[in-house]
């Protein structure tokens, strides 16, 4: 084809990522079985370019059947359950958690700890690993708000702690403190604690950019991947003729009719390997 393509350079695993996959890669290099809990990434393709090398995914219930094995925890981390099921069954417990959310995971903790009364209030997607872990460190006391309806039914009379899951949108985190801000009560207290990883927030404005450059965007990530969505929405924001896909399998080559420039890029959970086979589709069509 005679077009134009440019991978976005931003784009791809965030460092969290990156780290989890060279611990699975290392681990299977030395031919010892190894487990991770959840896909280790949402991307479909990555975790069966894994699931080839050995390794295998497991969910919580099966964990518990599990003794005297390693087990991957990914970038998402986990609650402390987890950790204490691996100690009664003797597993050995391979920490990819990303150095951003542990550190999210024990400022909630030491938070809670210390205002045991108070609302622990994580902006977040409910049922989320992430989101998990971090409601973890509560006892499952803290509050989940996925938007402004949810923050409404919060009580205004008590003390609000709010934090962020470290891959959601800085512009909705504002509107919530915007909205927590008009409605708290003079009694109570009201903190919130920015939470959200600058190298993925980052990548709104960056992605915005690369979108407005080209003819058309390839948005090539796992359609499991939070950040994934919040990223594609933007291109399309920027960029009416924006496409998701999983994989170069999935593109239609009648979206390049009169098309001289493509912009491929994709969210936290896509592997540079993907992005270059749907360019290198494009090329040999």
């Amino acid at each position: 084809m005679n077009v134009q393509v440019e991978i976005d350079g931003g784009s791809g695993f965030c460092f969290g990522v990156t780290t989890a996959i060279k611990k699975a890669e290392e681990e299977l290099a030395s031919g010892k079985t190894l487990y991770c809990l959840g896909d280790i990434v949402h991307n479909s393709m990555e975790v069966n370019r894994l699931h080839k090398h050995g390794l295998i995914t497991i969910n919580h219930e099966q964990m518990k059947q599990l003794h005297n094995v390693k087990v991957l925890l990914r970038a998402h981390g986990e609650p402390p359950e987890t950790y204490e099921l691996a100690r009664k069954n003797n597993i050995e417990i391979i920490d990819a958690t990303c150095p951003v959310v542990l550190a999210l995971q024990s400022r909630i903790k030491r938070k809670y700890d210390a205002n045991p009364e108070s609302q622990i209030v994580i902006f977040g997607k409910s049922g989320h690993a992430e989101v998990l872990g971090l409601v973890g460190q509560t006892r499952s006391d803290a509050i989940v708000v996925e938007n402004i309806e949810d923050v409404k039914r919060l009580d205004f009379n008590r003390s609000i702690y709010l934090y962020s899951q470290t891959t959601k949108s800085l512009d909705e985190f504002h509107r919530i403190i915007n909205y927590i801000q008009q409605h708290i009560s003079p009694k109570a207290t009201f903190k919130r604690f920015d939470t959200i990883c600058r190298q993925v927030a980052n990548r709104m404005p960056n992605i915005a950019e690369f979108a407005s450059k080209h003819d058309l965007i390839l948005f090539v990530s796992g359609r499991k991947s939070s950040n994934g969505k919040v990223l594609f929405k933007e291109c399309q924001r920027v960029n009416a003729n924006s496409y998701q896909i999983e994989s170069a399998d999935e593109i239609d080559f009648k979206w390049f009719e009169g098309v001289k420039t493509i912009g491929i890029c994709g969210a936290t959970s896509t592997p540079k390997w993907l992005m270059e086979e749907c360019r290198d589709a494009i090329l040999k069509h």
